[in-house]
């Protein structure tokens, strides 16, 4: 299986083994990493707001339908902990499944997540996203996002492994797209 088209077209499809570069490359176009690592703690500030706004409000139901119906109520509060991050799994996927491939702390930080190619995120990717990141900084403590200070993409852990990359959406430059013969 070979292409046909020039050897510098940049995303051809090939079977000779080699890899396609990154889409983003952090010395071409250094302006799309600059200050992502700042202002990608920021964005997890604001998303975990938006996250704990509905969960609080949330158990705040719970206790006052508790006291209403007498502490009956009050055994929904098993099902408040599962809710709670199936919530944050759903905000994660939608947003950066969504059409700007950002949730809304990443949009007001002017940042998006893409793959390694280029490509926008999706539902399944933007969950899987959420969930790496908490079981590394879980088990392997919070000093893992250090890793985003020792790469010129400033990809964390959890990106290494889903091939993401976060990126200033300002500064975006199309990926490079595959030529197309009839």
């Amino acid at each position: 299986m070979s292409y046909s088209g020039s050897p510098n077209d940049g995303g051809a499809w090939r079977n000779d083994g080699a890899m396609q570069p990154h889409a983003y490359d952090p010395d071409l176009h250094p302006d799309l990493f600059r200050g992502v690592a700042t202002r990608r703690v920021f964005a997890f500030l604001i998303d975990m707001v938006v996250i704990s706004v509905p969960v609080i409000l949330g158990y705040i139901f719970i206790a006052l339908f508790g006291v209403v119906t007498l502490g009956i109520g009050w055994a929904l509060f098993w099902i408040a902990w599962p809710a709670s991050v199936i919530w944050a799994i759903v905000y994660y996927g939608a947003s950066i499944g969504g059409p700007s491939s950002a949730t809304v702390g990443m949009r007001l930080m002017d940042l998006e997540l893409r793959t390694w190619y280029g490509a926008p995120g999706y539902f399944v990717l933007g969950a899987t996203h959420a969930v790496l990141f908490w079981v590394t900084v879980s088990f392997l403590s919070p000093f893992v996002v250090l890793v985003g200070l020792f790469n010129g993409r400033r990809r964390l852990l959890h990106d290494f492994v889903l091939g993401t990359v976060v990126i200033n959406n300002s500064v975006r430059i199309p990926a490079p797209q595959a030529a197309r013969t009839w």
